[in-house]
């Protein structure tokens, strides 16, 4: 299919990633009447007729499955050696993958060197904006993303056995904090149906009742006429011009051919793993080490929470498949008391897992033989969690060229390096405990431990600052020291807070639009 846009017109906006980020991006500066908008991404476009109810052929069909490498001491480095982030490479990125929870972030995690001090072994600093700031973005994204279960939003999903269970527990042992807030309809909105528990939220939703920008945010950008997505478009390089001004991209198309695709601005959008990547491999005399990399920072502070899956066994039957795959959330542990031992806090998520997921996560840690098969005959009984909590940011844990290692273009793939500092272990620990508590109250007789999972939340690595040597961006995701090139993902996090991801990604990239159509109008970028 031939460009609608030239790839000579240096007037072009090139946005990296069709994402949370990028997709929301893209459709925001097309409404406010910003022309010649092209979105690469590196994966499929989908249709509703490609995706199956089916965990493992949806796992192959939308995954990023390209080489990269785990190395730490989280245990992904042994259950997925070149399988560190869970996410997705197609239009739409992981908000295709995503289950929708749509927490935000509380005011404190915005400050967290301010709340939390000096923190030997860790990086933690302070947003350069604060929850007021971004206030009103969270109140626009829930409308755009038609959250249920919150105020200005949708009724709350319908309460599955699964969160009745998990709540009564809590409930038994003092919780009083219950939230369901999720991207999916409850109820007919924006051209979109209501949620009919089909149960499979992760693998794409076949009717579209959860949001995505693969079928809302892109369709409606390219209706401008504004917008041209090129998919399967792999972006190698972002190359600027003698006074180091970002001047274009290089990207290789489904063919291996590659394309210079000239810009006035670039806005990068690819995940915590591929943004930092990409700066890094566009290396220069001018930036020898990444571009955007005079602080150092480019790949560093990388965050990926600090989770675990656990899974409890009743007495009676739950039938955890009969639900959403997050049946409700429970709050009480995300504040910050550090009289716990730990700093920040983290949520239960109360989670369901298709049968086949279960098993396929449950081993090692569950044994083999009689205890892996004893588990599995006891899924209609179980009840299941992933407890989502704040990881400090850490100069260790980090995104990094492989030495050796190229991939399919020549690059470097990329190494993920994660590691607990002692915080997050501690935050894990007593997460376990909790569960075990909320579940035996109940009379649950057995509670089973799964690995860290290849992460689904991937933070930081070009994070925001307001002082340039201490991050990638300022405040509104525009490099510190390329004017004219913008990190619009969750790659400029500051802090992971606990809460998942997506919709303070979406707040951002509002707000960001925003900031970049008044200062294209003013001629300033």
């Amino acid at each position: 299919m031939a460009a609608i846009f030239d790839l000579n017109d240096e007037e072009v906006v090139v946005i990296i990633g069709s994402g949370a980020g990028g997709g929301t991006l893209a459709n925001e500066l097309a409404q406010k009447g910003v022309n010649k908008i092209v979105v690469l991404e590196a994966g499929k476009q989908f249709t509703f007729d490609d995706i199956e109810n089916d965990e493992f052929a949806m796992f192959l069909k939308l995954s990023w499955l390209d080489k990269r490498v785990a190395r730490g001491a989280w245990s992904v480095t042994d259950t997925g050696p070149n399988l560190p982030a869970w996410i997705v490479k197609g239009v739409g990125g992981s908000t295709m993958h995503w289950a929708g929870v749509s927490l935000r972030f509380k005011p404190y995690e915005f400050k967290t060197r301010t709340t939390y001090g000096d923190i030997p072994g860790a990086n933690v600093l302070d947003w350069p904006i604060s929850y007021e700031d971004l206030a009103p973005y969270y109140d626009r994204a829930v409308q755009k993303m038609g959250v249920s279960g919150v105020a200005g939003g949708m009724p709350q999903l319908p309460e599955s056995n699964l969160a009745k269970v998990a709540i009564a527990g809590a409930k038994k042992i003092g919780y009083k904090d219950f939230t369901h807030p999720m991207a999916i309809n409850s109820q007919a909105y924006d051209g979109r149906p209501a949620c009919q528990v089909i149960g499979f939220c992760m693998q794409g939703c076949k009717i579209g009742a959860k949001w995505s920008t693969a079928y809302t945010e892109i369709p409606r950008a390219l209706k401008t006429g504004r917008v041209e997505l090129r998919p399967e478009s792999m972006v190698l390089q972002v190359q600027h011009d003698k006074s180091g001004k970002v001047s274009g991209v290089l990207y290789a198309d489904k063919n291996g051919n590659k394309h210079l695709q000239k810009a006035r601005l670039v806005a990068v959008a690819a995940n915590s793993i591929e943004s930092p990547r990409l700066l890094l491999n566009s290396a220069s005399s001018i930036f020898p080490n990444g571009l955007a990399n005079s602080s150092g920072q480019v790949g560093k502070n990388y965050m990926a929470h600090a989770t675990q899956g656990l899974l409890s066994v009743h007495e009676k039957p739950v039938n955890m498949h009969r639900s959403n795959a997050v049946a409700a959330i429970i709050g009480d542990e995300a504040k910050n008391d550090p009289s716990r031992g730990f700093y920040g806090g983290y949520y239960f998520e109360v989670l369901q897992l298709g049968l086949p997921f279960t098993v396929a996560f449950l081993r090692p840690p569950a044994g083999w033989g009689r205890e892996l098969s004893s588990a599995a005959e006891a899924y209609d009984h179980m009840t299941g969690v992933w407890t989502c909590g704040e990881q400090l940011a850490s100069e260790g844990n980090r995104v990094y060229l492989h030495a050796t290692e190229k991939d399919q273009y020549g690059l470097p793939v990329p190494i993920v390096s994660n590691s607990d500092h002692d915080n997050d272990a501690m935050l894990r620990r007593h997460g376990a405990v909790q569960w075990r508590k909320i579940n035996e109250a109940l009379g649950a007789h057995r509670t089973l431990e799964m690995p860290t999972w290849s992460s689904s939340h991937n933070m930081g690595t070009n994070r925001m600052s307001a002082k340039a040597q201490d991050g990638v961006v300022n405040k509104w995701g525009q490099a510190h020291d390329v004017k004219n090139l913008f990190i619009s993902d969750g790659s400029q996090f500051t802090s992971s807070a606990a809460a998942n991801p997506t919709l303070t990604i979406v707040s951002l990239a509002i707000r960001q639009a925003e900031y970049i159509a008044d200062q294209m109008k003013k001629g300033e970028i």
